[in-house]
Order: C-alpha cells, then sequence, then structure tokens
C-alpha cells in the first residue's frame, strides 16, 4: 500500500533506491545535520541495512517519491509504542534542489494523517540539533510541533557541544494545524 500526499508518495524502500540513499548518507552537508552518529557506508554495508528492513510493527521507513522526481527523500516511524500510541519520526530530503518546495510538508502532513487517522497513533516525537534552524523553523511553524524540551550538550559535531532540541505533536495539535491552515481542503 502506498501512501498519497498532495504532491508525495510514501512508499516501501526499495533495493533500486540503494545507490541514491548511500549518496545521501556519505554526503557530509546532510549527516551534519541529522542526530546518531554517521561513519561513511559503503554499498555492502548499504545492502546489509537495507535486508534488515523488515514488516515489523514498530520500526516503518518510508521513501518519499514524487511522480515526477521519483526518489526524493525518506520518513519513518519508529520505535512505535501500540500500548501507549506513539511513535518518532524522522524525514530527510537529500536534494538540495527540491528544499522549500513544499514536499517536506506534504510529506509530514501525509505521515501525520496517516499516523492520527489511519493507525490509531495520539502523538508523534522528533528532535534537532539547535544549530539546524530550518528544520526547527519548519516543525514548529509551519507544521504545527511544539518545542517541548532541550537536552543540554546532547551532541557532539564540529568540535564542540551541541543541545538536542525535543519536538512533538499530538493529534489533537495536528487536527488544530489542519483546521488552521486548511491544508487537506486546498485543491
Amino acid at each position: 500500500m502506498n501512501i498519497h500526499g498532495k504532491k508525495v508518495i510514501l512508499r516501501a524502500i526499495e533495493e533500486r533506491d540503494l545507490p541514491l540513499l548511500q549518496k545521501w548518507s556519505n554526503d557530509p552537508s546532510i549527516q551534519s545535520m541529522l542526530g546518531g552518529w554517521h561513519f561513511p557506508i559503503g554499498e555492502q554495508d548499504q545492502k546489509k541495512w537495507f535486508q534488515s528492513l523488515s514488516f515489523s510493527s514498530s520500526n516503518q521507513r518510508f521513501a518519499i517519491e514524487t511522480p515526477d522526481l521519483g526518489l526524493i527523500g525518506t520518513a519513518n516511524l519508529v520505535s512505535i509504542d501500540w500500548q501507549n500510541g506513539n511513535a518518532f519520526h524522522g524525514m530527510l530530503l537529500g536534494d538540495k534542489d527540491v528544499r522549500g518546495k513544499g514536499y517536506a510538508l506534504d510529506t509530514l502532513m501525509t505521515i501525520m494523517r496517516f499516523a492520527f487517522e489511519e493507525v490509531g497513533l495520539n502523538r508523534l516525537d522528533g528532535d534537532m540539533i539547535e544549530y539546524n534552524i530550518p528544520s526547527l523553523k519548519f516543525y514548529l511553524e509551519k507544521a504545527g510541533w511544539k518545542q517541548e524540551g532541550i537536552k543540554k550538550g546532547w551532541y557532539f559535531r564540529k568540535g564542540r557541544r551541541w543541545d538536542k532540541i525535543v519536538v512533538g505533536v499530538t493529534k489533537e495539535d495536528y487536527q488544530a494545524h489542519c483546521a488552521a491552515t486548511k491544508y487537506w481542503e486546498e485543491g
């Protein structure tokens, strides 16, 4: 089953996606903006990662695709806690040329609609490095998420410590954002 937004389609990650995913994994400008520790990834490790993906009920990873451009990024719902209705969300748009054109917003709105209206989750969590201002502004100003905390000195990048900004959105927040923006009502 593919999940359709207004501009994007969220689908399963396929083996044909691996070369582009590997390219993004090895791009320092992308990786410096993401959490976690990243090392150069070779073709064999990329294949091992892909083979480790499964139809797990607690971790779902999606390819972000557009009809015209093909694969433009990835999004996920991971660490899904079905009992309490929570999950962690992350997203990456790989090609800089697609940024600022509404694909990220459509991806996030589509993920939230799927999480809240299709599978019954109640909240999504996320976090960002404090210097990732574009992502912080995007989630907090355009997508209806709220800053919920700061973990001081969480990341070590560029020779110093940086804070982790913790963000989240509830189903109620999402519904209020949809009502205010009329996102799904627009043509």
